[in-house]
């Protein structure tokens, strides 16, 4: 999906500063708006394909399996939604809302595009993936579940 030479050194943390983090991430942003992602941000969750962090503090850190494949990690204390990350590590996804400087990200994709409500739409030119598309490009076609039933 993304190349490592488009990512960048960034820092980032929490609302509170419980959690603070240094990672690479792409310049590239993904607005997601499956269901879970909405109803966890209150919105499309805009991220940024990255490397796991290392964090200088992680007391705060929990994580939540919503899914069969998937985790979201966000701060205890102050609740702020941090990262979706694959149950086995391969793949992680950084909040742009989370990073310190943001001056180079660009608008790239948004992902589960036929989950989109009508009531909202982004005036950017991206690439759109529907549902599908995106668990395909992950899973070799298999669909996993969400916790609600939904596929």
């Amino acid at each position: 999906m993304s190349e490592a030479r488009d990512r960048a050194e960034r820092s980032g943390k929490c609302l509170c500063g419980a959690v603070r983090f240094t990672l690479r991430a792409d310049t590239g942003l993904h607005a997601c708006h499956c269901a879970t992602c909405r109803r966890w941000t209150g919105g499309a969750f805009m991220v940024l394909p990255c490397e796991a962090p290392v964090f200088a503090d992680q007391a705060a850190l929990k994580a939540y399996t919503s899914s069969d494949w998937a985790e979201r990690l966000f701060c205890g204390e102050c609740g702020s939604s941090l990262f979706w990350r694959m149950r086995d590590g391969r793949h992680w996804t950084v909040s742009a809302h989370a990073l310190d400087d943001q001056t180079d990200v660009r608008f790239k994709a948004q992902v589960f595009i036929d989950e989109k409500p009508d009531f909202y739409a982004f005036a950017n030119t991206t690439t759109m993936m529907t549902g599908a598309e995106v668990v395909a490009a992950f899973s070799g076609d298999q669909q996993p579940e969400h916790r609600d039933g939904s596929r």
